[in-house]
């Protein structure tokens, strides 16, 4: 039997879902139709827009900007903070009504999830129609609307989501691939990020198309392993399958692509903490100890460098892993001198849901800064949950 795949693909998740909840306690206006961003505090220029309306961005607001540029285009908007937990309610149900349709549905992020569909048909059902079914439901139940791909692999699902939005249903089929995909830019394929672009445009590969229709052996020799993946993938090959058994998270990151390069230490740092206090966050909401802290930068001529460090605890504390943090940006910046940084992302890796720890002489001085720290974080996280995660910010 042929595999039936959908991907569902909530639009705009992060400004849908505040603006869904901000009515439902009796806000008068739906954001989604003024010029308005998810981001965090309009007075702090340093915070970073996550999501965007339909009309701030025919003002040119773009995500990853900071809100202080936002402004400065679009004078009338209104910044709302970023609020997980509101993201996570609103995820929940949105899964919860795929699995009314099938038990094979892989949440591939907060916002997105892939359906294997195969043999849950009814009789006489089409999959559009189904498609069609789940989409209003999600509509009418949470009152946000989703993009669904429909295709015969993951790949080709996913690609189907990802055309005209929002609220709409395609298909990309093996004998649509040369109709609807081979004629988008090779920036528009799978897992071809920005710097492989220019790389494949130096081959004369403009198109999907043309990447489908290069020889893969030069393509492997070019680029190795990346090299026959984007093939395959130009292709529509794709035989992963929809994965429902997770097993234990094994790490928490968060980055951002900066509008503007930025090469100041300082205003470096302040984005950093922004971005920590974020990964912190669902750390905690995870109940998981952090051990493994990975700092990342991409400069302005697109060379990637991260560093990592092992703490001597497992921890959850903001300010602990901040500091590390710090001091791996302090050495990443050192090695890049002269370069501004376009990119830049904290990751916290393996995860114990138990404190792993070394034994130190100092225990009982730091086992007290350590319960100081946990009071700081619970009760900030305590606002945060209650009236919102932008509602309290730390300074450097």
């Amino acid at each position: 039997m042929e595999r039936l795949i959908l991907h569902v693909d909530a639009n705009n998740a992060y400004l849908s879902w505040t603006a869904v909840d901000m009515l439902k306690k009796g806000y008068k206006i739906d954001i989604r139709t003024i010029p308005s961003i998810i981001g965090g505090d309009e007075e702090m220029r340093h915070g970073i827009v996550l999501a965007k309306s339909p009309v701030a961005k025919k003002f040119g607001v773009v995500t990853g900007e900071t809100i202080y540029q936002a402004k400065k285009k679009c004078p009338m908007l209104s910044s709302y903070p970023v609020n997980f937990t509101v993201y996570k309610e609103y995820s929940r149900g949105m899964v919860k009504i795929l699995r009314e349709n099938t038990d094979r549905v892989e949440q591939y992020s907060i916002d997105e999830c892939f359906l294997d569909m195969t043999g849950c048909l009814l009789k006489g059902e089409t999959i559009e129609e189904r498609a069609k079914k789940i989409s209003e439901k999600i509509k009418n139940t949470l009152g946000f609307t989703v993009n669904i791909g429909i295709a015969h692999n993951k790949l080709l699902a996913k690609m189907a989501s990802d055309f005209e939005k929002p609220d709409k249903i395609h298909t990309l089929y093996e004998n649509e691939i040369e109709s609807k995909m081979w004629p988008l830019p090779i920036s528009e394929l799978f897992m071809v990020g920005r710097r492989s672009v220019p790389k494949l445009q130096s081959l004369g590969l403009k198109t999907i198309g043309d990447v489908a229709h290069y020889d893969e052996k030069i393509l492997i020799k070019r680029f190795g392993k990346f090299g026959k993946m984007i093939w395959e993938y130009a292709n529509g090959i794709d035989n992963s399958e929809v994965i429902t058994d997770y097993g234990k998270q094994k790490g928490i990151g968060h980055s951002t692509t900066l509008k503007e390069d930025i090469q100041s230490l300082d205003k470096l740092e302040k984005v950093l903490l922004s971005l920590c206090e974020q990964v912190c966050y669902r750390l905690r909401k995870e109940k998981m100890y952090a051990n493994v802290v990975n700092v990342q930068i991409k400069t302005n001529d697109f060379i990637e460098r991260s560093h990592q460090r092992k703490l001597p605890n497992g921890t959850t504390s903001t300010k602990e892993i901040f500091d590390v943090a710090k001091d791996l940006l302090k050495e990443l910046h050192g090695k890049s001198t002269n370069k501004s940084v376009r990119l830049i992302g904290i990751r916290v890796d393996n995860l114990t849901e138990t404190k792993q720890s070394q034994i130190s002489l100092f225990d009982q001085v730091e086992n007290k800064d350590t319960e100081k720290q946990n009071e700081i974080d619970n009760a900030v996280d305590k606002l945060k949950d209650r009236f919102g995660y932008g509602a309290i910010r730390r300074g450097i």
